[in-house]
């Protein structure tokens, strides 16, 4: 993902989710994803989507029957 793209993206999550302290990262070897961090703890991953020329964003957050208890 370009600077500019997680830039928009990240400024949408932190506004949507109160949360200034979110956080993209991009992967190295590849470009249509990356990584999304939660006060420096990693929380999910966010993949680029271009479909019939649509483009969208996908967060995906697991939640381990762990961090409920």
């Amino acid at each position: 993902m370009k600077p500019d793209e997680i830039r928009k993206v990240e400024a949408y999550l932190r506004k949507s989710f109160k949360a200034a302290d979110l956080e993209i990262r991009p992967l190295a070897r590849k470009s249509d994803s990356a990584e999304v961090y939660l006060n420096k703890e990693f929380v999910g991953l966010l993949a680029k989507d271009t479909d019939e020329d649509e483009l969208s964003y996908h967060f995906t957050m697991t939640i381990l029957d762990i961090d409920l208890e």
